[in-house]
């Protein structure tokens, strides 16, 4: 009799250590990285191969698993059961049940799924194997499971073989960006570049544009003389030339073709037809997102297009660095004048341009303010205000303070802003 009780405990510590097994792996391919493990399978990893295999038939396998570990269960309850009643008689039965549910709980549930949690991809690919065997164990168990178990559902009007998105591809990888969390400025960046990438589709090259009036242009009837001069003063590579109006644009001239020109000419300026070298003017709709136009600048060998509104007016000009610096940020060299239009003071306010977009404060400051309508801190405040507001006029939207602090006829120009405190900056004084 002690013998058989000796080896009904060993049987009932190998069960549970196979429901340990079942519940651990279960939880584990749950939460397993796909994209870590598409990657390693990429590099040659063959569990990592043979985990994404598992993972794409998820019925099939959380079926197996569950089917294991409920077979396990009840099969290590009812032998112990049967052990204990041999010494404690109808008792043994309650006994049986607190001591099992005790075991089960702590041992075969929470240790082994909490574990599997922390170490997903590595329990994964350990176990890997074992889940591949248990699945073609019991798949013709499983798979008369799946059936009843649709056929149920189908009766009460749920259809599970239409499968439906949860949210979309982009959805779930903004929600993976914004976990990336931290207010060190390396980390703030990646995640401004990361989603700058994503939105590439959502924005109109309307909202990044440099305005017609502040793009510089020369009118190809003045002196030859004088727009070589001025082309050569421009800290710009690409100038636009019109004839009479700006709205009559006809070409646009690049610098390096100019010094070739002139090298070839000998310096002899009224020997130049800028007319000549200048290209063609390249009109793009400001509907036209950045994804499209970046597509197009790299499709054309461009780097500079004129936008246009639906009446065919001139609006103004985009460049392809203005779509890079949507990503990467402002990018600087030895010609730029760069004005960033955003000061912070001592007291935690800012001083901004009116100009400075909105989409540059959410990317650089991580500051919650919508963009749809407008583009401008400008744009903002009159469509909020629903008004031109004058100097020292205060306004508060979505949780920030806007101060009037300069204003050039109807144009707001300047503009102090107090943001939640709790928020990050990550502009030096």
């Amino acid at each position: 009799m002690v013998t058989g009780m000796l080896i009904s405990l060993i049987v009932i510590f190998i069960l549970l250590i196979l429901s340990a097994f079942f519940s651990g792996s279960e939880t584990a391919f749950t939460a397993v990285s796909q994209a870590r493990m598409h990657a390693a399978e990429k590099d040659g990893d063959r569990r990592a191969a043979l985990v994404n295999k598992i993972s794409n038939s998820k019925d099939r396998m959380i079926g197996a698993l569950l089917l294991g570990n409920n077979v396990v269960n009840i099969t290590a309850s009812s032998m112990a059961a049967g052990v204990l009643i041999s010494i404690f008689g109808e008792n043994g039965v309650f006994y049986a049940s607190a001591v099992m549910t005790v075991l089960i709980v702590i041992f075969v549930e929470v240790l082994p799924k909490t574990y599997a949690f922390y170490h997903a991809d590595t329990m994964a690919r350990f176990v890997a194997p074992m889940v591949q065997f248990f699945i073609y164990i019991f798949s013709p168990i499983t798979s008369i499971i799946t059936r009843i178990v649709r056929s149920s559902l189908k009766m009460l009007g749920v259809d599970v073989t239409q499968k439906t998105e949860n949210g979309s591809h982009l959805e779930v990888l903004r929600g993976v960006i914004d976990m990336h969390r931290g207010d060190d400025a390396d980390i703030v960046r990646q995640r401004a570049m990361l989603r700058s990438v994503l939105d590439l589709a959502d924005v109109s090259v309307l909202e990044i544009m440099t305005h017609r009036k502040n793009v510089m242009m020369l009118d190809i009837d003045d002196p030859v003389s004088y727009l070589v001069d001025e082309i050569m003063k421009c800290p710009y590579s690409r100038i636009p030339l019109y004839r009479g109006s700006p709205d009559n644009i006809i070409g646009v001239i690049h610098t390096k073709w100019l010094m070739r020109e002139l090298k070839a000419v000998q310096g002899n300026m009224s020997s130049v037809n800028l007319e000549i070298l200048a290209n063609e003017p390249w009109y793009i709709p400001s509907t036209t997102v950045l994804f499209d136009q970046l597509q197009a600048f790299r499709n054309r060998g461009e780097h500079f297009a004129f936008i246009v509104d639906e009446y065919g007016t001139f609006e103004g000009i985009v460049t392809l660095e203005d779509i890079l610096e949507e990503i990467v940020g402002e990018i600087s060299d030895e010609h730029d004048m760069r004005m960033t239009g955003v000061r912070r003071q001592r007291d935690g306010s800012f001083i901004v341009s009116g100009e400075v977009t909105i989409r540059d404060l959410r990317r650089e400051l991580e500051w919650e303010l919508p963009d749809d309508v407008y583009s401008t801190v400008s744009g903002l405040i009159l469509y909020e205000s629903r008004h031109i507001p004058r100097v020292g006029q205060t306004f508060r939207f979505y949780g920030y303070t806007f101060e009037i602090t300069r204003r050039h006829r109807n144009q707001i120009t300047q503009v102090r802003i107090l943001p939640p405190a709790t928020l990050p900056s990550t502009i030096s004084q």
